[in-house]
């Protein structure tokens, strides 16, 4: 039982756990400004519940790397309805933020009046693509909003990672080289499939350098929307030695037509891998392109092996 002045003999105590001095002490959490723009994520393709689970994801996975950040989902193809279309998704941003303000100002609250961008556009898109960047940028305008359009999310090592993990949980990948373990049904070639021309193919052969350094086996890029490409490189790797080949999606998913993915592997002859989707690494990289463009720095991330 315990006394007034703690437990009783025997039962132990729990003390704080002083902080670390130095640089071992754990950096404090980064939170979002106050009056900070709204990430506003960009999001192509045909709108479908999976869509709208994928990217509220995605923004659940940026909100818990900073605290307190706004943000919102505009679909490049919505209906205003139940998926809301990115231009009206900016300009209600915009409104809300200046009756933000009119509402502390008629409080009689000091109040600065807002600056700068009312929100932070960024593109669902791993890769470059026109036409689809162009869409966005032309919202963008439609909306009336003052808002920054940032880069797509590659290349990048983290997309590597991404593709790795995705890679093993389909049995085409050892999930880490470190343990030297085999998978009978492991590639020794992959297709690194996307969709956006000539320029997302090779920003996808870059990404394709990371993940070749990390599986030790050739990666190549092809393009989905290119005839020919896929089973060009497909024939291009057999040659080349590889018997096992794999189509790897270079995608988080929606930014590719329905059905794209299943024909390329068919004409392929080889098994694919599921699209990145949701994988941590494409929240923690929406959050990058948001907060270079603020200038702020939440915790670095940095590429780990696959487990």
């Amino acid at each position: 039982m315990s006394s007034p002045t703690g437990p009783a003999s025997g039962l132990p105590v729990r003390m704080p756990r002083p902080r670390q001095p130095g640089r071992h002490r754990r950096p404090e959490p980064v939170t979002a400004p106050e009056g900070a723009p709204a990430l506003i994520l960009a999001v192509p393709g045909t709108p479908e519940p999976g869509t709208r689970s994928l990217a509220e994801e995605v923004i659940s996975i940026a909100r818990s790397e900073l605290p307190g950040l706004e943000a919102a989902i505009g679909y490049l193809d919505g209906d205003d309805a139940e998926y809301p279309a990115l231009a009206s998704v900016l300009a209600y941003t915009a409104q809300r933020r200046t009756e933000r303000y009119e509402i502390a100002k008629a409080a009689g609250r000091e109040v600065a009046e807002p600056e700068g961008p009312a929100a932070v556009v960024v593109p669902l898109l791993v890769g470059p693509d026109a036409e689809l960047t162009g869409r966005i940028r032309r919202a963008v305008a439609d909306s009336g909003a003052s808002a920054e359009l940032t880069d797509v999310l590659g290349p990048h090592p983290l997309l590597a990672e991404g593709l790795h993990v995705r890679l093993s949980e389909a049995s085409l990948a050892r999930a880490d080289r470190a343990r030297l373990f085999t998978v009978a049904t492991a590639a020794d070639g992959i297709i690194l499939a996307t969709v956006g021309g000539e320029e997302a193919v090779q920003a996808a052969g870059i990404t394709g350098m990371l993940l070749a350094a990390r599986l030790a086996v050739p990666v190549m890029a092809a393009g989905l929307d290119q005839d020919g490409a896929v089973a060009a490189i497909a024939e291009q790797l057999r040659g080349a030695g590889s018997v096992q080949l794999a189509l790897a999606p270079c995608l988080v998913g929606p930014e590719a037509p329905a059905g794209l993915l299943d024909s390329a592997a068919k004409e392929a002859g080889c098994p694919a891998s599921e699209a990145l989707g949701a994988y941590p690494a494409i929240g923690k990289l929406v959050l990058s392109q948001y907060a270079t463009t603020l200038g702020i720095a939440p915790q670095q991330q940095q590429g780990a092996p696959a487990r």
